[in-house]
């Protein structure tokens, strides 16, 4: 495994980071950036949109010292990874094959999954190929089912996946800059940390990741996306490993979604906290937790 240099951070990023910090190739002209924490069993923390790993800071601190490597990747085209060609690049099927590549690269075996947003229906694709490497899985406010017939997509991802959505992300820097309306306690999300959401957005083509991010959700059930996501329904519903499910229930996207992913793992420890979407920010004690129940 070959580690090419992470770029630097100012210092009020970095404070907040003191892990090792590296970029693997995942492939030609195409890296990923990663931190890391500890050593011991793999715990690889999946992000979602539009943020990176920066959002398990605080998880990590909770378990800072305990015998697990804590391993936190950005998505391409987020936080510190490279940004592909095009927007036309960001599907699911891509950044499953570039998630899948990193942990081919890593050599990893026996990995607790933690999931939340985007990261989880990617990250268990990923997987899915190579179905032996999971023992564990931690889910947070994800989707890992296909939408059923019939439904509506949220007034966020039609907005989003519009023309004006596009200059609201690219121009506005939206909705990068308005994370806390989706939280419970929307002090969680302020001051440097809101900044720090931004901040790697905020560079050359940062942000073009989001929108095309966004555009990956169903809005139909003819959409690209719905086939992979009755593959990944039917790996995570086939997993017979230890689970846990640490929700947000004020969640204004996908709080309603608890019953559904308790279906899908009927055996899950099951957190239902008050938090919002990005429960990391809000209750990573409780995350801490379950990944401590699992890594034991």
């Amino acid at each position: 495994m070959h580690k090419l240099p992470a770029p630097g951070l100012p210092d009020w990023i970095a404070r907040d980071l003191p892990f090792e910090r590296y970029r693997l190739e995942v492939e030609p002209g195409l890296a990923m950036h990663v931190m890391e924490q500890g050593e011991g069993r793999p715990i690889v923390l999946f992000h979602g949109n539009p943020t990176w790993g920066y959002i398990y800071r605080k998880v990590a601190e909770e378990l800072r010292g305990e015998s697990i490597r804590l391993i936190m990747p950005d998505l391409v085209g987020l936080g510190f990874s490279d940004r592909p060609p095009t927007a036309a690049d960001h599907t699911l099927a891509n950044h499953s094959r570039w998630v899948a590549s990193l942990l081919r690269l890593m050599k990893l075996e026996d990995v607790v999954a933690v999931a939340q947003d985007w990261g989880g229906p990617i990250s268990m694709h990923a997987l899915r190929q190579d179905p032996g490497m999971m023992t564990g899985l931690v889910v947070m406010n994800t989707s890992l089912t296909p939408p059923r017939p019939g439904f509506k997509p949220t007034t966020f991802h039609r907005f989003f996946s519009t023309r004006l959505g596009d200059f609201a992300t690219r121009y506005l820097g939206l909705p990068q800059r308005a994370l806390w309306l989706a939280q419970g306690d929307r002090s969680s999300i302020s001051g440097h940390v809101r900044k720090a959401y931004t901040f790697p957005l905020s560079l050359s083509r940062g942000n073009g990741a989001v929108a095309a991010l966004v555009r990956m959700v169903p809005d139909s059930m003819g959409h690209p996306s719905v086939p992979l996501l009755r593959e990944i329904e039917e790996f995570v519903g086939s997993f017979s490993g230890p689970s846990a499910i640490v929700w947000g229930s004020r969640d204004p996207v996908l709080g309603r979604l608890l019953p559904r992913h308790q279906r899908l793992l009927p055996n899950a420890m099951v957190t239902e906290t008050s938090a919002g979407h990005f429960v990391q920010e809000e209750v990573p004690g409780e995350v801490a937790a379950a990944i401590r129940a699992l890594a034991s």
